[in-house]
């Protein structure tokens, strides 16, 4: 995992979280309220860093598999001009064979 990837959202989670505490700022008095309000904060955070990781996996993983098939088509693509091109020999060479046969 690169960090340089990923400093945007945790630079926006960071500030999430800081803004939740000045938020906050006047319920210090009711601890409660206040850890509550800074836990959801950071797990709303890493929710939003936890599904942008996910993203980026899957992103990779849709062009690895893209890139499979591609190598696949290609593939097939020149098997089947090969299977053509000897169909062709073959049919010229028949071709070829009854047309000497009938000028006998």
């Amino acid at each position: 995992m690169d960090i340089r990837e990923y400093l945007f959202d945790i630079l926006l989670t960071i500030v999430m979280i800081v803004s939740t505490l000045v938020l906050i700022n006047r319920f210090w008095q009711d601890l409660t309220i206040a850890i509550a309000a800074s836990l959801m904060m950071l797990s709303l955070g890493g929710l939003f860093l936890s599904l942008q990781v996910k993203m980026r996996h899957l992103e990779r993983s849709i062009v690895i598999r893209e890139r499979i098939l591609r190598n696949n088509l290609e593939e097939i693509s020149s098997r089947m001009a090969e299977k053509y091109d000897m169909a062709v020999t073959h049919l010229d060479e028949l071709v070829g064979e009854y047309s000497k046969r009938a000028y006998k």
